[in-house]
C-alpha cells in the first residue's frame, strides 16, 4: 500500500478510535450520522460520494477530500467521474481550491499505486 494511503488510513483509525473512546454522545452520534448519510437513498452511494468529494474540495478539507476519494475508489468509480466532481468544485470554490486539487490528483494516483 502506498505510504501516503497508509499514514492517512492508520491515523485516521487511530484518532477515531481515541475518540469515540470517550464515549460522548453527541460526537458518537455526529459519526452515526455521517456514515447512514452515505448510504443508498434517493441518491445512490456513488452519487453521495460526489457531492461529498466536492463539498470537501470546496469547504478545503484535504482529509476529508481522501476519505471521499479513497470510498469513491473502493465503490469503484472512475477517474473521469472523480475528476469532473473535482472540477466542478474547482469551478465552485475558485482558485483558492487548486492546492487541494494538487493534493487529491496526488492521493488518487497513490490508490491507483496500490492495485
Amino acid at each position: 500500500m502506498s505510504d501516503l494511503v497508509k499514514e492517512f488510513d492508520d491515523y485516521r483509525a487511530k484518532m477515531n478510535d481515541k475518540i469515540l473512546a470517550d464515549n460522548n454522545k453527541i460526537i458518537k452520534r455526529i459519526f452515526n450520522l455521517d456514515t447512514n448519510a452515505y448510504t443508498d437513498g434517493a441518491l445512490d452511494v456513488k452519487t453521495k460520494e460526489l457531492l461529498g468529494l466536492v463539498a470537501s474540495a470546496v469547504l478545503r478539507c484535504d482529509d476529508c477530500v481522501k476519505y471521499h476519494l479513497e470510498t469513491s475508489y473502493k465503490i469503484g468509480l472512475k477517474k473521469e467521474e472523480v475528476v469532473e466532481a473535482l472540477s466542478i468544485a474547482t469551478l465552485v470554490g475558485g482558485t483558492i481550491v487548486i492546492p487541494h486539487l494538487r493534493r487529491a490528483y496526488e492521493f488518487w494516483d497513490a490508490l491507483e499505486a496500490n492495485n
